[in-house]
Order: structure tokens, then sequence, then C-alpha cells
């Protein structure tokens, strides 16, 4: 006889004060549910480059390594690892988000994360 799982709902309502929050927290999610092991630096570069477009230009790592206080050459390091995992994409001469993950952060944003048991 085939047993059935209930399953479980749970409402979560987060607000965030800007879109750069919202992608923070939707990467985060992102990072934890897929076992990224993401660090929070490279978390707030998604987020920062998913907002802005693309982390190709100096003027947007600029702009990067002063809000976070970070170097060029980390935000070298972190594309290269982000690039690596297919997080982070070249597209022409510009590196951006993955566009499978890329959401407008200006919309409200409803997540529901499935999880099964393998049996």
């Amino acid at each position: 006889m085939e047993t059935i799982k209930k399953v479980i709902v749970q409402t979560l309502l987060r607000r965030v004060d800007d879109d750069y929050g919202m992608a923070e927290k939707y990467y985060s999610l992102l990072s934890t549910v897929n076992d990224l092991k993401l660090t929070t630096r490279e978390i707030q570069l998604i987020a920062f480059t998913a907002v802005n477009g693309n982390i190709s230009y100096s003027s947007i790592r600029e702009e990067f390594c002063k809000k976070f206080n970070s170097t060029s050459p980390t935000i070298n390091n972190m594309i290269s690892k982000l690039k690596k995992v297919k997080v982070l994409v070249k597209d022409g001469t510009k590196v951006k988000v993955n566009p499978l993950i890329l959401l407008n952060f200006k919309d409200n944003i409803k997540l529901e994360i499935k999880v099964e048991h393998n049996e």
C-alpha cells in the first residue's frame, strides 16, 4: 500500500528596502537551496550585477569596490568562480547573471521551494 506524504506549506513575508536588497535575498536563497556554498561577498556581487545589468565596465566595478570595500582582483577571482558554476555568464563582451536565474527586482517576488524525498 502506498504511503501518502503530507505537504507542508509555509508562507514567509520579507520586506526589503530596494532592488539590491531583494536581489541579495533571492540569490542567498538560491545558494542555500542549491548547496552552492557562495560567500556573502559573492552573493553581493551577483545581486549587484543583476541590478546593474553587468559587471564588465570599469565604472560599475569601481562602484562595487566602493560600496563593498573590495578590490578589482577580488572581483576577477569571484567572476572566475561564478562563471565555473554558471551563475555568471559571458554575453559578448559583458559578464552578466545567467538569464535562467535573473529576475526583475523592481517587481514583488513570490518563491515556491519544493523539497522532495528521494525514495
